[in-house]
């Protein structure tokens, strides 16, 4: 039987883990760097993407997070900061993302005058400019900021008040990021207090430079509702081999703190590039199949799929889903069910979770549809978003 192909990039998706400041485009950084008088490691786009890429390649996240000096010292204006936000969400709705969450710290673009409160109503700007852009050109995006205070700073309580004074104009959660490791949640107690006690949700960075035990932070100081990579979560499945009839029987293990985060279904935010690139995953390996993010899946836990950063990563949200669809052999049944999975870990409301998990699904049966024989099986007719499973759909049925 010949199979369609659907193409990945057609498909509805969600974004939860993308900073801003790793997302522009490479001939805004060229334009802006030259408005602003900053030095480039290179003037031609092509060049400078991949000045990005290979700088963030090194394996550590510290050398990593250093490739953001030039695109944060172009962000330093209203005028930058909008038209980056606003590009940022065009790019997204490019990529087929339908909602997103875009993190960033404002307390890093205030060196041109600007005050927090005013970073943030410029980025704001720009995003409704660009879901307006979206709009206009026939399609459909809403995007929410999550501002992120800095782990290596002192102005976790100051950034929290600012998230929550803002929760009315586009602000949907608080993030802390930077360097992971010596940095524990617990520093910001006093913030993620502030926010639990006017109910404001918070996303950790945690399991990425660090491990169980930033995420064990996380979870009881930070009060994370999800976990910025989470990744290293993975060290705490354990693997016992024993001999059953002359052969070698494996059984894993999940330790106390994984099973916790698997039972109360905490979701990840995976990022399966940055993760090879930042060297998170390597007690594992350093290639994509040696990745833990399938092991995750298959083991329950909440797995997301994300980007981290487009820019450095060289990659999109398509390419991550198309890296896994080709890596581990995923059908349109389950890029739909790591989808929603991001849906309902989302900062939207619950009625707003629940129309958008209604239009992903329809888009899906939609693309099912496509592929030959498939609305006469038996799968088909009974399709529903809370029982997946691998067999419903050819995995060749997508395009990588």
């Amino acid at each position: 039987m010949s199979i369609p192909v659907v193409d990945l990039k057609s498909l509805p998706k969600v974004s939860l883990h993308d900073h801003l400041d790793g997302g522009l485009r490479p001939e805004t950084i060229i334009e802006l760097a030259a408005q602003a008088g900053h030095a480039l490691p290179a003037t031609d786009p092509t060049e400078l993407a991949s000045w990005f890429l290979e700088s963030a390649s090194s394996g550590s996240l510290e050398r990593y997070l250093e490739t953001f000096e030039h695109t944060i010292a172009v962000m330093q204006t209203h005028d930058a900061l909008v038209r980056v936000a606003k590009e940022f969400v065009e790019d997204l709705a490019e990529d087929g993302v339908v909602y997103g969450e875009v993190r960033w710290a404002p307390e890093q673009h205030l060196s041109a005058g600007l005050s927090l409160d005013e970073a943030v109503e410029a980025v704001q700007e720009g995003l409704e400019e660009g879901m307006d852009s979206v709009d206009e050109a026939g399609g459909y995006i809403e995007v929410g900021q999550i501002i992120t205070a800095m782990r290596h700073a002192d102005r976790g309580s100051e950034i929290a008040q600012l998230a929550v004074r803002h929760r009315d104009n586009g602000v949907v959660g608080f993030d802390i990021a930077g360097a992971e490791d010596g940095f524990l949640p617990s520093r910001f107690t006093e913030a993620f207090t502030y926010l639990a006690e006017n109910n404001f949700p918070a996303t950790v960075h945690a399991g990425e430079g660090a491990g169980l035990e930033s995420i064990q932070d996380a979870l009881v100081h930070g009060r994370a509702l999800r976990l910025g990579h989470g990744v290293r979560i993975a060290e705490d499945i354990h693997l016992d081999v024993e001999e059953v009839d002359g052969n070698d029987v494996g059984t894993l293990t999940l330790g106390d703190l994984a099973q916790w985060v698997r039972d109360r279904q905490i979701p990840l935010e995976l990022c399966p590039s940055s993760n090879l690139q930042t060297g998170a995953i390597a007690a594992f390996g350093t290639t994509i199949a040696e990745h833990p993010i399938d092991l995750l899946h298959q083991l329950g836990f909440n797995v997301t799929v994300n980007t981290d950063n487009r820019l450095m990563s060289g990659v999109t949200l398509t390419g991550e889903f198309g890296l896994l669809v080709e890596t581990f052999g995923y059908g349109l049944d389950t890029v739909l069910e790591l989808t929603l999975n991001a849906v309902h870990a989302s900062f939207l409301p619950i009625e707003s979770r629940e129309q958008l998990a209604d239009f992903i699904v329809e888009s899906f049966e939609d693309a099912m549809e496509e592929i030959d024989g498939f609305e006469d099986s038996e799968d088909f007719e009974t399709f529903d978003a809370s029982d997946l499973d691998d067999s419903a759909v050819d995995e060749d049925g997508l395009e990588r």
